[in-house]
This record gives structure tokens, sequence and C-alpha cells, in this order.
């Protein structure tokens, strides 16, 4: 691969000491998990750090469909996300809706 001499477009990087590994599982009807298992930078699994689970699902609006994701933070096991899922996507749809009703907040620079 060659390498890119010159002034330089993009700014991208990559945080090695921060990779996760993605699974993801789907009921092919509902909902999609996705298992982040966190790998040293030569692919080997890092048990310094947790696992992460992620839920995806769309919810029907009149508006068309609104995907909901939502982190599923007290989980260990696929098997205690799936569980966890409902729970964890109401909390999210219910944040959704209470940061929507709130008031705009309007900040004016100088003041």
């Amino acid at each position: 691969m060659e390498t890119i001499t010159g002034p330089r477009y993009t700014d991208v990087t990559i945080n090695k000491s921060n990779l996760y590994r993605e699974e993801t599982f789907t009921d092919l009807n509902y909902a999609q998990i996705r298992k982040l298992t966190p790998v040293h930078a030569d692919g080997t699994e890092d048990n310094s750090r947790s696992v992460i689970f992620t839920g995806m699902v769309q919810l029907m609006s009149p508006s068309g469909p609104i995907p909901i994701h939502c982190v599923i933070s007290e989980a260990n096991t696929l098997d205690e996300a799936a569980n966890m899922l409902p729970d964890a996507v109401e909390r999210t749809v219910r944040d959704m809706i209470n940061e929507a009703q709130q008031e705009p907040k309007i900040v004016i620079p100088g003041e």
C-alpha cells in the first residue's frame, strides 16, 4: 500500500487501546443485539475491559420507522442482554420523549 504524501484532507485516527470486536445477533423479526468484545491491537481479547451489549429496534410512527439504539449496560451475557432489551428500549424511548418535551433553550452569545 502506498503512503500518501502532501497535504491531507482528512484527520482520521484510530485509538488502538480502545478496540472492540463486534458480533451481531438478531431474531430476524424485531431486534438486534450487538456484543462488543474488547480486544488488543493484535486482535486477542482484552480481559481487563468489560464486554458491552447494545440493542437496536425500529418502532413504527405515523412518519415511518424510528431506529432506537440503546446500551444494555447491566448485561454480562447474550441471554441477559436479550432479557433486558425491552426495558432498555422503553427507557430510551421515555428519555427521548422527555427531552423532546422540554422547552428549547436558546443560548445568546455574550449573555
